[in-house]
């Protein structure tokens, strides 16, 4: 398979994209709202998908509860901001209940816990999607919610490494540039770096790397993401198509795997994003 998680543009498989997924098969495919209409039409979908893609391929979802949601009412019930969680009980109650919905739905992995921190004067980017401002408080919780996820049969993707808290631009925007951060930012991922996923944040942390964000950086992802933090597992990028970035799609998904992320994930489902980055990593 080739390391590559990719959109699909619409709620049915098209058939261009069944040809383009059996022909260079990607890592896996991750869904949105413009995909999701219904249980029986998302039920199609993603047997089309396993259909289409090869054994050990995933099915991603970027659900988290509160306003990141996917899977909505009136067919799937709402769930809260990780921001009002206020107790390990109920972090953990949260992680299953949302892993039990997006499992049910038909996928293997979600795009949760936050384990950045809510601070003051931040972009509202991360706002009430962080669990608090006290890393400690997120450590734990954080840690509660992906237990509870990996109960209901989900594999959960902390994120966003090494720290997005301190963003005062919203990276889907534009490229912020964060000037230190602080081993307050990396304690929650420290205290979660058992867990199986990851994602980078596109964010210049100028004590790291000033010239490239992590998602590009071989020394923020070597020195800290994999040196201090001490992940050692799968690392995914954050969507590439995002405004914080620029080049092509191929360019910046070569940069990323190339930078040490082990998947580049790609979100928009244009036809002709999906197919040069397959041909690129191919």
């Amino acid at each position: 398979m080739i390391p590559a998680i990719l959109g699909i543009v619409g709620s049915v498989l098209t058939q261009p994209e069944r040809e383009l997924f059996r022909a260079s098969p990607p890592r896996g495919v991750i869904l949105f709202g413009r995909n999701i209409k219904n249980k029986t039409q998302l039920s199609d979908l993603t047997a089309d998908l396993r259909a289409s893609l090869p054994a050990g391929a995933v099915l991603m979802v970027d659900q988290e509860g509160g306003r990141v949601a996917r899977l909505k009412p009136p067919h799937w019930p709402a769930l809260p901001a990780a921001g009002t969680l206020a107790s390990s009980a109920a972090a953990y109650a949260h992680g299953l209940t949302l892993g039990r919905l997006v499992h049910e739905a038909g996928f293997d992995i979600t795009t949760a816990p936050v384990l950045d921190l809510r601070l003051p004067g931040a972009s509202d980017v991360i706002g009430d999607r962080a669990l608090n401002a006290d890393p400690a408080i997120v450590a734990r919780l954080g840690g509660e919610v992906a237990r509870g996820l990996m109960e209901a049969g989900i594999t959960p993707v902390m994120k966003h490494l090494p720290g997005h808290g301190r963003a005062r631009v919203d990276s889907h925007v534009a490229l912020p540039r964060v000037p230190a951060l602080t081993e307050d930012d990396l304690l929650p991922f420290i205290a979660n770096r058992h867990l199986p996923w990851a994602m980078t944040a596109h964010v210049v942390f100028e004590n790291f790397d000033a010239l490239r964000p992590a998602t590009l950086s071989p020394m923020v992802i070597r020195e800290i993401i994999r040196g201090r933090i001490g992940f050692t597992g799968t690392l995914v990028s954050d969507d590439l198509a995002m405004g914080a970035l620029s080049g092509t799609p191929a360019e910046r998904a070569k940069a990323a795997l190339a930078a040490g992320c082990d998947i580049a994930l790609y979100c928009p489902g244009d036809m002709a994003g999906n197919r040069a980055i397959l041909d690129a990593l191919a």
